[in-house]
């Protein structure tokens, strides 16, 4: 049976990039559920024929995907250094002070409203995940415990919620029902508010072969183009982009009421829309190419790892990201090939990768192991890893990154 478009409604026909099946990439296993059988999803992006939003079918619930997560944005130091920049910056933009209103649409555990609280604004946190909104609340930030959409905006704008300014970064790809979630955040900013969004680029993901952040738990990617035609349809204009060197190339988008908008697109709209336009993501036929690029990826990266095998080389991986399990399922790398993987994060220390069952430990067990190579996951905070991880050199160890193209760093 052929899917429709989560935007318009046209029929999926046109496929983007088929990575076989994979299970949840944040589904990560305790040791003792190790012998427990996986269920695993097609993870198949499609393209919108009509208004070119690239996508995946739903499988699974956000429910079921968010509400226990593992994922804790406050363990990068430098994704905190971006978020404290920001909220200076929006601040000062913005002259938010103490009568004014801060939502954060999937706060996390706080890690950015925490630097508006440090000034003084007030503040409001709406995240799905209990155990991660638990952490929030303790740092003192005020979070519900929510998925947002039309009815939550209702309900928080009649308890004297609405707000001066809203947050959603890193999100608008995990909601399957993106209009819905878009018109809350038209029901629930106040006429003259601002709203941004940061969200992973689709043209940069196709430019630099960044497949690997295809995962269930992301069912949309934008464009500048989709993204205009889905807030337009709420009464939202795009007023402003700001390109980001996050997450390997996001967009953050500045976002008003129609009827507060300026009239004219900054230059950096008009910009990113020839840009958009002259790598053709107006037409299908801009889409078609990136097929190839994951399986040349996985070519390189197999054939690299079994020639080290051969050569009794071994082998640990750095980081337990979402995108890293979609790339170690779609190559079908498993401990056999990876000795085991490491992450700062205490919550997934312990447990065993979804699919590949790939151990996580502490950063610490690489320098007890000292590997050959150290292949970096979050390829995105390769300069930050490779700084923290800088004496590995002592032994001989070098770090290997796949995406956008198998790299040997010495």
């Amino acid at each position: 049976m052929t899917a429709s478009c989560r935007h318009c409604g046209a029929p999926l026909r046109d496929s983007f990039a088929d990575l076989g099946v994979s299970p949840l990439a944040n589904s990560f296993i305790p040791p003792e559920k190790d012998g427990c059988v996986e269920r695993f999803y097609p993870l198949h992006a499609f393209v919108c024929a009509d208004c070119k939003l690239v996508q995946l079918q739903e499988f699974a619930s956000p429910q079921a995907i968010f509400s226990e997560y593992l994922y804790f944005s406050s363990y990068s130091p430098s994704w905190l250094a971006h978020c404290e920049q920001y909220a200076e910056k929006m601040t000062r933009q913005l002259a938010l002070n103490e009568r004014s209103l801060v939502v954060e649409i999937a706060s996390n555990d706080g890690y950015l409203l925490q630097y508006f609280v440090e000034r003084g604004i007030p503040v409001l946190g709406i995240e799905p995940a209990e155990n991660v909104a638990a952490v929030a609340r303790a740092k003192g930030i005020p979070t519900e415990a929510v998925f947002f959409g039309s009815g939550a905006a209702v309900r928080q704008r009649e308890e004297g919620h609405a707000a001066d300014f809203i947050v959603a970064n890193n999100v608008l790809a995990h909601v399957p029902d993106v209009n819905d979630f878009v018109k809350g955040v038209a029901l629930l900013l106040q006429p003259d508010g601002l709203a941004t969004f940061e969200f992973p680029h689709l043209l940069r993901l196709m430019q630099l072969g960044q497949f690997d952040t295809i995962y269930h738990e992301h069912f949309s990617y934008f464009s500048l183009l989709a993204a205009e035609r889905i807030f337009a349809a709420q009464g939202l204009q795009i007023v402003d982009v700001e390109e980001l060197a996050t997450h390997g190339g996001s967009l953050r988008l500045y976002v008003r009421a129609v009827a507060s908008a300026p009239p004219q697109p900054t230059g950096r709209l008009a910009a990113l829309r020839q840009a958009e336009t002259a790598a053709g993501l107006h037409e299908l036929a801009g889409y078609r190419a990136f097929a190839a690029r994951p399986f040349a990826v996985k070519c390189a990266l197999l054939e690299f790892l079994i020639e080290a095998k051969r050569a009794g080389r071994r082998i640990a991986g750095y980081g337990a990201p979402a995108k890293g399990n979609t790339l170690l399922n779609y190559c079908g790398i498993g401990s056999e090939f990876i000795d085991f993987t490491v992450d700062r994060s205490p919550h997934k220390q312990n447990h065993l990768l979804p699919g590949s069952r790939i151990p996580i430990h502490d950063p610490q067990a690489i320098f007890e192991a000292k590997p050959d190579f150290v292949l970096i996951l979050p390829w995105n905070l390769r300069e930050e890893i490779i700084e923290q991880m800088k004496d590995i050199r002592h032994w001989g160890g070098r770090f290997l990154v796949a995406i956008p193209g198998l790299e040997v760093i010495e």
